[in-house]
C-alpha cells in the first residue's frame, strides 16, 4: 500500500515537471477517454432497453396470436425473424454516410475473413435461428405465458456451458449456485404439470410444449455464444453496421426456412380461414403479427449488441430481466394462474439471476481494477518505475 502511493506520488511530481504543452496534451485526451466511456455506457442502455421491451412484448402478443384463434406454428415461427427488411434502412444510411464512429473499432491490419466463410457462417445461424423459433413457438402454443417465461430462464444454465465450451468464460462458486437454483426451477415445473394450460392442450402436448422450451432455450443460449465467437475470432470487428448484418442475413435465411415448412406442411391454405375467423378481426389479426415481427427485430438487435458490447453471457443475463415482467403482465392480460409451485420457481430464478448479476460485477470491478492499476504504471516516467 505504501509502495503504491509513494508510486502515485512520483507520478504527480513528474507530471508537474512536465513542460506545458506536454500536460496540456494529457489534459486533451482525458476528455476524449471520457466521451468513449459515456457512448459506451449510452449504446449499453440503448440495447438492454431494446432487448427488453422487445422480448416482453414480442411474447405477449404471440400468446395473444394463439388466444385469438391462430393455430400456425409456422406462421408464428415466420413473424420472429421475417421483420428483417426494416434494419436495411440503418444499414444503407450507415453505407452511404460512413462516420469515424462506426469505424473506429476495425483494425486495418486483420485480414477480411473470405465470402465464402462469411455466407457459411450466416447459413449456420439462419438454420439454428429456425430451428429455435420454431421450438419456441411449439412452446408457446402449448404452455401457459407464466411456465413458458419460467423455462425460457434455463438460458443462463445453457449459456454458462456454452460460454464455458466456446468462449472460455469461467466456471464460479456464484455460477454455479445460480445453475442449481435454475435448474431447481425447471425441475419444479416438470414434476408439477399446469392445472391452467391453454383450452385444448392435453397432457401430452404439455409435455412437448415443455422439452420444445428447454430444447429452444439450450439453442438460443448456443446461437448467443457463437454470435460472440464469430465477432472475435471470424468478422474481428465491432460496429454496429456487423451488428445489423449479423441480424439481416441469418434472419433472411430463417425466413426462407419458415416459408418453405409454411407451404410443405399445408398450413399456409388454412391463413385466408384463420385470418377471417380471429376473434378481434382481420385488422387486428394483421396487426398482431406486423407488430410482433417489429419487436422481435427489437430485441434481436438489442440482444446481438450487448453481445459485441460486453459478451454473450451479460446478454443472456439482461434476457432474463424481463422474467419477473412477462408473467405479471400475463396474470393481468391472460388470467394465467399464478399459483404456489410457481411462485418458489419465480423466486428461485430471480435468485439465480441475482447470482448471475453479482458475478458480473465482481468480474466488472476486477477488470476496471486492473485497468486502472495499469494505466498508472503506463503513465509513470521508466526512472520513476525503475525505482519501485
Amino acid at each position: 500500500m505504501r509502495e503504491a502511493q509513494e508510486l502515485q506520488q512520483r507520478v504527480h511530481e513528474a507530471q508537474e515537471s512536465k513542460p506545458r504543452s506536454e500536460t496540456v496534451s494529457v489534459i486533451r485526451k482525458k476528455p476524449l477517454s471520457a466521451i468513449k466511456h459515456l457512448k459506451w455506457w449510452l449504446f449499453l442502455i440503448v440495447y438492454t432497453f431494446m432487448l427488453l421491451s422487445g422480448q416482453t412484448t414480442a411474447t405477449l402478443l404471440g400468446r395473444l396470436y394463439y388466444d385469438k384463434g391462430g393455430n400456425s406454428k409456422w406462421m408464428a415461427t415466420l413473424v420472429q425473424s421475417a421483420g428483417f427488411p426494416l434494419l436495411l434502412i440503418p444499414l444503407l444510411l450507415l453505407h452511404l454516410y460512413p462516420s469515424h464512429s462506426a469505424s473506429e473499432n476495425i483494425n486495418n491490419n486483420v485480414r477480411k475473413p473470405s465470402i465464402f466463410k462469411i455466407a457459411l457462417l450466416y447459413i449456420v445461424i439462419g438454420v439454428l435461428m429456425a430451428g429455435d423459433n420454431l421450438m419456441y413457438s411449439y412452446g408457446l402454443l402449448y404452455l401457459p405465458v407464466t411456465t413458458y417465461s419460467l423455462l425460457c430462464a434455463t438460458q443462463l444454465a445453457f449459456n454458462a456451458v456454452f460460454s464455458y465450451l466456446i468462449n472460455s468464460q469461467k466456471f464460479t462458486a456464484l455460477i454455479l449456485n445460480s445453475l442449481v437454483l435454475l435448474t431447481t426451477s425447471a425441475s419444479l415445473l416438470a414434476v408439477t404439470p399446469d392445472s391452467a394450460n391453454p383450452t385444448g392442450v392435453s397432457k401430452g402436448k404439455y409435455v412437448i410444449g415443455f422439452i420444445c422450451t428447454l430444447g429452444a432455450s439450450a439453442v438460443y443460449a448456443l446461437l448467443l455464444s457463437l454470435m460472440q465467437y464469430a465477432f472475435q475470432k471470424i468478422i474481428r470487428k465491432e460496429t454496429f453496421s456487423a451488428v445489423l448484418e449479423m441480424q439481416i442475413y441469418p434472419s433472411l435465411v430463417a425466413s426462407s426456412i419458415c416459408v418453405v415448412g409454411l407451404f410443405v406442411s399445408g398450413e399456409s391454405k388454412s391463413l385466408t380461414t384463420e385470418m377471417k375467423q380471429y376473434e378481434e378481426g382481420r385488422v387486428s389479426y394483421s396487426m398482431t403479427l406486423a407488430w410482433t415481427a417489429v419487436m422481435w427485430q427489437i430485441s434481436f438487435i438489442g440482444t446481438v449488441g450487448l453481445i459485441f458490447t460486453v459478451s454473450a453471457l451479460f446478454s443472456n443475463v439482461i434476457s432474463t430481466l424481463a422474467l419477473p415482467v412477462v408473467p405479471i403482465f400475463a396474470v393481468i392480460f391472460f388470467n394465467d394462474k399464478m399459483n404456489g409451485v410457481k411462485a418458489v420457481a419465480l423466486v428461485l430464478s430471480v435468485w439465480g439471476f441475482a447470482s448471475y448479476m453479482y458475478q458480473h460485477y465482481l468480474d466488472d470491478s476486477k477488470s476496471k481494477a486492473t485497468k486502472r492499476d495499469a494505466d498508472v504504471v503506463s503513465n509513470a516516467p521508466p526512472s520513476v518505475i525503475g525505482q519501485v
